[in-house]
């Protein structure tokens, strides 16, 4: 009996030390995104220049996350809900990892759009989409650390406003096109980084959806409903 507690004891503490890590993760894929699109706003080319080059330090935490993982998998052979929980955070880490991601790329094509033909009022909506998926984030993570069903499935639903948002990006963006042929490139661009922030938005419900399944064991039943109407397959380009 008390080698079991010393084991399980051993094994929460494994435990409480990769979720720090995983919160620590989720603060500076947060912080990505906020840069990311305050750059653009901005016009900050070294702010964006600080946003891709700090996404490495988001991967290696990923490296570091996954591979604690993997030592608690095989020093402590957890069976059933102690292995549904650090399973989760492999699914979690990467999920997180695959956001900086988009967020680096925001910032890439960011500088970009600062030698083209503005668009006006382009960069702001911009902005208020990836503050919602933002806030997403910090709600899912929380969800995550509290153990909240409740606060996940919410977070899963508020994807379809985001979905909304960028089906209206992606209208605006057309129309501007329309209006004036240089506003193409710059357009293009801007229409990529709305979809890489559509894509954060999918990547945070299935946080949220993970969540649901480390504390029910079951995934959610019900499909979510996607919103975005301008194509089925996933775009935007991930460097």
């Amino acid at each position: 009996m008390i080698k079991n507690t010393h084991i399980a004891s051993a094994f929460d503490r494994d435990l409480e030390a990769i979720q720090a890590q995983i919160m620590k993760m989720g603060g500076m894929v947060e912080e990505a995104i906020e840069n990311a699109s305050k750059a653009l706003v901005d016009g900050d080319t070294e702010l964006a220049i600080a946003t891709r080059r700090a996404d490495k330090a988001i991967d290696l935490l990923e490296e570091k996350v996954n591979e604690e993982a993997a030592r608690v998998i095989a020093l402590r052979q957890p069976i059933a809900t102690d292995l549904r929980t650090v399973l989760t955070v492999f699914r979690i880490s990467a999920a997180l990892e695959r956001v900086g991601d988009y967020a680096k790329n925001i910032a890439k094509r960011s500088e970009i759009l600062q030698d083209l033909h503005q668009v006006e009022g382009g960069a702001a909506s911009l902005k208020r989409m990836s503050k919602a998926v933002q806030m997403m984030l910090k709600d899912a993570l929380d969800a995550y650390i509290q153990r909240d069903v409740a606060l996940a499935a919410d977070v899963r639903a508020r994807d379809e406003e985001v979905d909304q948002m960028y089906n209206a990006l992606f209208r605006e963006y057309l129309t501007h096109m329309m209006e004036d042929p240089r506003n193409i490139t710059a357009c293009m661009h801007l229409h990529f980084m709305a979809k890489n922030i559509e894509r954060m938005g999918d990547l945070v419900t299935g946080i949220c959806e993970q969540v649901i399944y480390l504390v029910t064991g079951e995934l959610p039943d019900e499909d979510r409903t996607k919103a975005d109407i301008t194509s089925t397959a996933k775009g935007g380009t991930v460097n």
